[in-house]
């Protein structure tokens, strides 16, 4: 079986395990911090990030969230969620690095930083601008999530597929976090009560982050 090596709040291990739940793929999570910075998960990335998917069995380490599910999608047939027409996939990819380059270092990483990162391994209170900054480009990002579910029936075109997960994963970290307000972009938030009832995102639900626990309304499946 598969390890998983990441941390709750990670949300390229999100859009993994999303991804993994989708095709039926077996993989236990293991707790890593990376900012430990432990030698033996910098021996399996260099690059000092989760996720990272380990095979027992053969001793080999995945790295880079991209990679992964390029990788899974080409070994695992069951449900692609990068398929298509070749135009319909670069449109997958676009929005897949659209949501992990710049929703991630608009909204997600600021937020992580301030309320996660602060709070649990700096122990400095969180800077109110910041946070402030991130919530105004969280309403942008929403906007346009709101012209995509507008303008086609999934976020990256007829079907689910990988450009929602990866979407969807960003957002519920954000969540967790208190960072989205959804006052004005029902569209989006329709589309996220029909991701946060699909079963691959229950784990996601489930899980908590120690010493950090989320708003009351994260784990409820229309909220």
């Amino acid at each position: 079986m598969w390890q998983l090596f990441t941390f709750p709040l990670c949300p390229f291990s999100r859009k993994l395990r999303l991804l993994m739940g989708e095709k039926n793929i077996a993989y236990e999570v293991v707790r890593e911090y990376p900012w430990e910075g432990r030698d033996g998960f910098w021996q399996m990335n260099p690059a000092g990030r989760t996720p990272v998917l380990f095979d027992p069995a053969r001793r080999h380490a995945l790295c880079d969230s991209r990679a992964i599910c390029e990788f899974l999608e080409e070994t695992v047939e069951r449900n692609p969620m990068t398929g298509g027409t070749a135009p319909q996939r670069a449109e997958i990819r676009r929005l897949v690095a659209l949501f992990d380059e710049n929703f991630y270092n608009d909204v997600t990483a600021p937020l992580l930083h301030e309320r996660m990162k602060k709070r649990l391994v700096l122990r400095q209170p969180p800077d109110s601008k910041a946070l402030r900054e991130a919530m105004k480009m969280a309403h942008g990002h929403l906007d346009y999530i709101d012209w995509l579910v507008d303008t086609r029936q999934w976020v990256g075109g007829s079907t689910l597929s990988l450009a929602d997960l990866a979407c969807a994963a960003q957002v519920s970290v954000a969540d967790y976090l208190g960072g989205i307000d959804w006052k004005g972009h029902d569209q989006a938030r329709g589309w996220y009560a029909v991701m946060k009832s699909r079963p691959s995102f229950r784990p996601l639900l489930a899980e908590k982050m120690e010493g950090l626990p989320p708003p009351p309304h994260y784990a409820l499946v229309d909220a």
